[in-house]
């Protein structure tokens, strides 16, 4: 796989939550930290994602937001 994406953390599916069109994805990483994202149940489906298969989180941004109350 070639991507342009310079930030692909490897990992292990947790959880699927479905919604009426989108799901939320949980990967797990190897020290334990977890990456959540919410994509579309089609791509759910066409990723053959499940529980326990491996999956990248890909995470491409020209901007990182900071803000505190």
């Amino acid at each position: 796989m070639k991507i342009s994406a310079r930030n692909m953390l490897k990992g292990t599916v947790k959880s699927i939550t479905p919604g009426a069109v989108n799901s939320e994805i949980v990967i797990e990483l190897p020290g334990g930290q977890l990456i959540t994202s919410i994509i579309t149940k089609k791509s759910v489906e066409s990723l053959g994602l499940a529980p326990g298969k491996v999956a990248y989180a890909v995470i491409k941004s020209s901007e990182v937001m900071v803000a505190v109350d």
